[in-house]
């Protein structure tokens, strides 16, 4: 891992991404911008939802070149999918002896200079990374979060800047990347098998959990979801070999300020209370979202301590955060709304759910919120490992979904599709073990015309509010959504 030092002030330093278009990169840039850098970068030509993002801050992304490394660059940031032996950009930096930092590395060396906060669990990260900003925008906090997507609260940005006295960001534990992020506080969502070509065993991805926790200060902070067991043991594991570390609990199994109690699901709003602190409310759905949100409060509440302020003083600031939180792209994110030909309403939405709890508890999510709705989910599970490893929890997490379309695996780069064992069609194999309704269609045409034939048919008196459809995965299979959509607007018209 690189150990690159950066200054503690950014203005008028020249940093070069590579790969700029990324998600994550394109947050980096925000982050950097805001303190005053100056930021040029390259990536590929096709265009992404995050050339808009660039466009505001008035940057074009270049075509790779050696000559994007001009005298005056101080510091490269590049993607992982790049290459320093390949990448013409890389290359020179590389020739004239620049600092060069992965994303990650960037990210903690960025987190040296505040007071830094990392948000960590193999689900939920990137919601409660965005509940995160979205309260601290309504707080006296110089705060400076950065979500791992697009969040609409930030202004359809990724990243929230109010200061940067404070700064919260969304740590992943693929290939144990977290492990350059330097926290003062730690929320972890939950922890349990996943990123089978790296973390073998359960065990394997527990401990990245453990080691991420010990680097925390002394007197240091983990607020941990007290529900989720990986996580209660991944604190158990880490409180063992540093007990002084702080271990603050939130969720219904919880003691203390933060435990959750769940409320009713009316007119929109699922309501919840937290014990130290009373009722709140939000406008997403799933108790899993107002986990997060419980989470988010519980940051936001010990942030407010560590700046000399009383939480009780700023409960009514905290619920008007919570219900100007409206999701993140491809988190539950509705993408638009049409008629059948029947007449009848449909609402489609996007999510990232891939890992089989995630599926499930989105789903359960979606049930509860939408009662009176027909459920189609459209999935396509993401990289063969986690399938063959999971096979059987995919197959079984489709409960809530009235119908569910299986399309084909989105492979990774990173693994030998030749090789594998699973495919769409097994999964789909698999899931009618359980479930009664599953169609395979391998191709996105195939999915969207399967799906347009269910919403031909009246959904029934059980759902007089009409269907959801729902594109499911960590792949593009958003596309299929988008073709149904496109051609129900079409015919409205």
């Amino acid at each position: 891992m690189n150990q690159v030092n950066l200054p503690s002030d950014f203005s008028g330093v020249h940093f070069h991404f590579v790969g700029i278009k990324g998600t994550g990169m394109v947050a980096l840039v925000e982050i950097l911008s805001a303190r005053g850098a100056v930021i040029t970068g390259s990536d590929v030509e096709e265009r992404f939802y995050t050339d808009e993002i660039l466009e505001k801050l008035g940057i074009s992304a270049l075509t790779f070149s050696g000559e994007n490394i001009t005298d005056s660059v101080q510091f490269v940031i590049y993607s992982s999918a790049y290459s320093a032996e390949k990448n013409p950009d890389l290359i020179e930096a590389k020739k004239r002896g620049l600092p060069m930092m992965l994303y990650s590395e960037a990210l903690g060396a960025i987190s040296h200079a505040s007071y830094s906060c990392g948000v960590c669990g193999v689900h939920g990260k990137t919601t409660t990374t965005g509940l995160c900003g979205t309260l601290l925008k309504e707080l006296p906090l110089a705060s400076q979060v950065l979500a791992g997507s697009i969040i609409k609260s930030f202004g359809d940005s990724c990243t929230m800047t109010k200061g940067h006295d404070y700064f919260v960001a969304e740590t992943c534990e693929y290939q144990r990347h977290f492990m350059a992020f330097e926290p003062k506080k730690i929320i972890l969502t939950s922890v349990e098998s996943d990123h089978q070509d790296y973390y073998p065993t359960y065990e394997d991805i527990r401990s990245a959990f453990v080691d991420y926790i010990c680097k925390l200060p002394s007197g240091g902070q983990v607020i941990y979801c007290s529900d989720d067991k990986g996580a209660c043991e991944a604190v158990e594991l880490a409180k063992e070999k540093r007990p002084d570390i702080d271990a603050i609990a939130y969720g219904e199994k919880a003691s203390g300020d933060y435990r959750l109690t769940f409320g009713r699901v009316e007119n929109g709003l699922h309501y919840f209370s937290l014990s130290g602190y009373g009722d709140f409310s939000i406008c997403v759905p799933g108790d899993h979202n107002v986990r997060n949100a419980a989470a988010a409060l519980a940051l936001s509440c010990e942030l407010l301590k560590t700046s000399g302020k009383n939480p009780n003083n700023y409960i009514e600031d905290l619920k008007r955060g919570l219900k100007n939180f409206a999701g993140g792209k491809r988190r539950s994110e509705i993408v638009g709304r049409a008629k059948t030909s029947l007449g009848q309403d449909v609402i489609f939405i996007d999510d990232y759910g891939h890992h089989p709890t995630a599926i499930k508890t989105t789903l359960a999510g979606f049930r509860e919120f939408y009662k009176n709705h027909k459920i189609i989910v459209d999935f396509m599970s993401h990289t063969y490992t986690r399938t063959q490893a999971l096979l059987e929890e995919f197959a079984s997490s489709f409960e809530s979904a009235d119908k569910v379309i299986i399309n084909k695996i989105y492979g990774s780069a990173r693994e030998d599709a030749s090789a594998a064992k699973v495919t769409g069609e097994i999964l789909a194999e698999k899931a009618r073990k359980y479930h009664k309704d599953v169609s395979y269609a391998k191709e996105f045409d195939e999915a969207a015309e399967l799906a347009l034939k269910f919403l031909s048919e009246p959904s029934g008196s059980d759902y007089s509010d009409g269907y959801v459809f729902v594109t499911m995965g960590a792949g593009d299979n958003w596309k299929v959504g988008k073709l149904i959509l496109e051609q129900l607007l079409a015919k409205n018209d």
